[in-house]
């Protein structure tokens, strides 16, 4: 004897799946990551040594 909940859950049928399909193809995502990783890197590289010349600036003009 099985109860009701399991037999509607039998007796239903399950829709066919259809295959979803990527609006381009699979290596063009790895390459826009990678494109924004290296515009990252590249903004990041803009600013480098930047805090050591502030702090220079802040603490007076001192020769080394």
């Amino acid at each position: 004897m099985r109860s009701s909940l399991v037999q509607i859950a039998t007796d239903s049928t399950v829709p066919k799946l259809e295959e979803n399909h990527l609006p381009m193809p699979h290596i063009l995502y790895g390459l826009i990551a990678f494109a924004v990783f290296l515009l990252l890197l590249g903004i990041l590289w803009t600013f480098r040594n930047t805090a050591a010349n502030l702090s220079d600036g802040a603490e007076g003009e001192k020769e080394h």
